[in-house]
């Protein structure tokens, strides 16, 4: 079982990766566009570590609910699948190009929206579940901006 205090430093602990591994892929690119969206992105994430933090230290919600307090392993788990969440992996001098490193970054992204879709389902809050899909819509244009970068259409 997962207390929602964990599940928010999951959260927490996502955007910390994905802020601090695209501030590092800022160093292994030479194209300043991909700089300049990463570095954008990576205050975003940052953004996000801190609402989710903010939200684990001032929230009601972590006292209330039995159905928020304890998640089922199971069901994370199976919702959850293999989502990767974690960019520690990326080893930027395999990276061939930048297409493939923008890969990866969607690759994490849309994992990161699996993760967000499954929590805002279990918020009861209103105003939270606001804020929490204003987060997803921020990643998802995430997605939409590294998608155009190499031409595809987001899924």
């Amino acid at each position: 079982m997962f207390s929602f205090s964990e599940i928010l430093d999951m959260a927490v602990q996502i955007e910390k990766n994905g802020e601090r591994i695209y501030l590092a892929a800022v160093d292994h690119t030479g194209d300043a566009g991909l700089k300049q969206l990463l570095e954008w992105m990576a205050q975003e994430e940052k953004h996000h570590a801190k609402w989710f933090e903010e939200l684990k230290q001032n929230s009601s919600i972590l006292s209330g609910d039995e159905s928020i307090k304890e998640m089922s392993e199971a069901l994370v788990r199976d919702y959850l699948g293999d989502q990767a969440f974690s960019l520690k992996d990326v080893d930027f001098s395999r990276v061939t190009d930048s297409d493939e490193l923008i890969g990866v970054f969607i690759e994490f992204e849309e994992d990161t929206l699996v993760f967000y879709n499954l929590l805002v389902a279990f918020v009861p809050d209103e105003s939270i579940k606001e804020k929490i899909r204003k987060i997803i819509a921020e990643e998802e244009a995430h997605v939409q901006k590294l998608s155009e970068l190499i031409g595809i259409a987001p899924e």
